[in-house]
């Protein structure tokens, strides 16, 4: 549940900290108090768009925090499966809102938007004022109804996306299939030119490495040579060279080792330099030798490095890249070979898919048919409790023919709301009123069946009044017996039906505007109540009204709680 909303400097709130209660929170107020003020906060919080615009004038940037109590142990994991984890059952989302950006954080830690949306739709459910008129458009109707049969429906559908993806890819290779013979034919020969290149060239592992450090060695061997030559005479060079200088200091060391021990681990250290020395002209020798190559060899090395730097540049960048070539080119040529049967292996594979796909898509149906028959029966119950009279209410489950992820069927809401009228589909006949308390009606059933602990109605009683009225406050108050409920209100009725009652109110002085939100006790809810019914005068008779709506509904409530 939504236990602490805390705004500041947003639009006309300077700052506001607002601890929600358990049951039905209601918000009242003065038309232009602020009351949207506060429900957008909450929206702001949990990801809709924001502009500089929201900003107020106590400082340049301004922020929303939302901490929730997670206390339903799959809701925790499924946070956790998102690498979010409420610390002692807290979950906190904030937002700071800036000029030209926005930061969303979790619990302390940096997040997306997208993040933000994902986990508060676990946790909280927002009929905005005009929600309702997503009645007005049939794909939604299979939403609702999907969302109503979702247990039954979850293992079908996740068949259903496995299978449809696979449709769907067979399909796109089917559409492939389009080239004539003539174009198969020089395909082929160029997929056979391709490979046969790669094959003569009989390409060995490490190969063009080893080739590139040889012909580097031949071009630059004059080089090489003069240079080692030089070495060597630095070397061995008589009486100046280090294997002469190295021996004499041997032998000068020599002559008077008997007098020191050191002296002997010196001349080891020196006998070690000269052998490593008459070793190191040995090789350097041995190389000096080796770089004596002819014409021959060297045009053999350019040849086969030129050989394979030109399928490096057609075909990959190493030996490995253009083996894998080759084979991909190999199993394009297998294909092109059996055209016509891999063309009737396509066809055969899409239509077996479709036609898995159809079975499981007809099961999706035969629940969706099942599941309207249910869920129409209790909305027009519902409708009743509201006070629709002698309502009828069907849901249409037609097929489309059309196989997508979701099944092959559209449903739509049919509705006779006067005897003898033919059901006729809601979006024709639907006053907004109408829609409104449809729409609670559906909520009402489909928050039973899904986990969301916090449902918030804007001015749910937009085109209502009277006995209406009074059957809109039952049926909220019903609801929250098993929903945190956040309800703002302009009918007494509603407000009378309150666990938690704020007054939102617009101060207004010569140089400025201000919302302020305050919670009420017994004695200031029972004014507010007066205030709506009576309006700017609140006689005596008018609070004793205000007090018996208070007490009836409490009465109502007990009653509807025992039952």
């Amino acid at each position: 549940m939504l236990l602490n909303l805390h705004v500041k400097n947003l639009v006309l709130i300077e700052e506001a900290d607002i601890e929600f209660g358990d049951g039905l929170n209601i918000l009242s107020g003065e038309t232009g108090a602020g009351k949207s003020i506060i429900l957008g906060s909450v929206t702001l919080a949990l990801g809709a768009k924001a502009g500089s615009e929201v900003i107020g004038r106590y400082g340049d940037y301004a922020y929303v925090e939302l901490n929730f109590r997670i206390d339903d142990k799959t809701k925790e994991t499924e946070l956790n499966s998102m690498d979010i984890f409420p610390e002692d059952g807290i979950l906190t989302i904030s937002r700071r809102i800036m000029e030209g950006r926005s930061v969303f954080k979790v619990n302390g830690e940096t997040v997306t938007a997208a993040i933000v949306k994902k986990i508060t739709a676990l946790l909280i459910d927002i009929h905005g004022q005009h929600d309702h008129q997503s009645l007005l458009y049939k794909q939604n109707h299979l939403i609702i109804l999907d969302k109503y049969a979702r247990d039954e429906l979850a293992p079908f559908k996740d068949k259903l996306a496995g299978v449809y993806k696979e449709y769907n890819e067979a399909r796109k290779a089917l559409a492939g299939f389009t080239i004539d013979d003539e174009e198969r034919s020089r395909n082929i020969s160029f997929l056979e030119f391709e490979i046969n290149e790669i094959d003569g060239a009989e390409l060995l592992d490490g190969e063009d490495e080893e080739v590139e450090k040889n012909y580097r060695r031949m071009v630059n061997s004059r080089k090489i040579a003069e240079q080692a030559a030089m070495a060597a005479a630095c070397l061995d060079c008589e009486n100046t060279g280090a294997s002469e200088l190295v021996s004499r200091a041997y032998s000068a060391l020599n002559s008077v080792s008997q007098y020191d021990d050191e002296l002997k681990n010196m001349l080891t250290q020196l006998s070690d330099i000269d052998g490593l020395l008459s070793d190191f002209n040995r090789e350097l020798s041995d190389y000096t030798e080796g770089l004596d190559y002819d014409a021959e060899e060297f045009a053999a090395t350019e040849a086969r490095l030129d050989t394979i730097n030109n399928l490096k540049s057609k075909y990959g960048s190493t030996i490995e890249a253009i083996r894998a070539y080759r084979d991909d080119a190999a199993a394009k040529l297998d294909f092109y070979n059996d055209y016509d049967n891999n063309l009737q292996l396509t066809k055969e594979r899409v239509q077996n898919l479709h036609d898995e796909a159809a079975e499981i898509c007809a099961g999706i149906t035969g629940i969706r048919t099942a599941a309207a028959k249910k869920l129409s029966a209790e909305i027009c119950q519902a409708l009743e409790d509201l006070n629709f009279g002698q309502v009828r209410f069907d849901i249409e489950v037609r097929q489309t023919g059309n196989i997508t992820p979701d099944g092959a069927d559209e449903a739509e809401f049919m509705i006779s709301v006067n005897p003898g009228e033919d059901l006729r589909p809601l979006a024709k006949i639907a006053s907004g009123g109408e829609l409104s308390r449809i729409m609670l009606a559906i909520k009402n059933i489909i928050s039973y069946n899904d986990t969301i602990g916090t449902l918030i109605f804007d001015e749910i009683d937009a085109g209502i009044s009277g006995r209406t009225a009074q059957k809109v406050s039952e049926k909220l108050k019903l609801l929250s017996k098993s929903h945190q409920i956040l309800c703002i209100t302009h009918l007494a009725q509603i407000a009378a039906m309150a666990d938690t009652h704020f007054l939102i109110e617009k101060m207004v002085d010569e140089n400025h505007s201000e919302t302020v939100i305050r919670p009420l006790d017994k004695s200031q809810s029972e004014q507010e109540l007066a205030r709506i019914l009576g309006g700017v005068e609140i006689t005596e008779s008018v609070l004793e009204n205000a007090r018996e709506m208070k007490a009836l509904a409490n009465q109502k409530s007990s009653d509807s709680f025992q039952n």
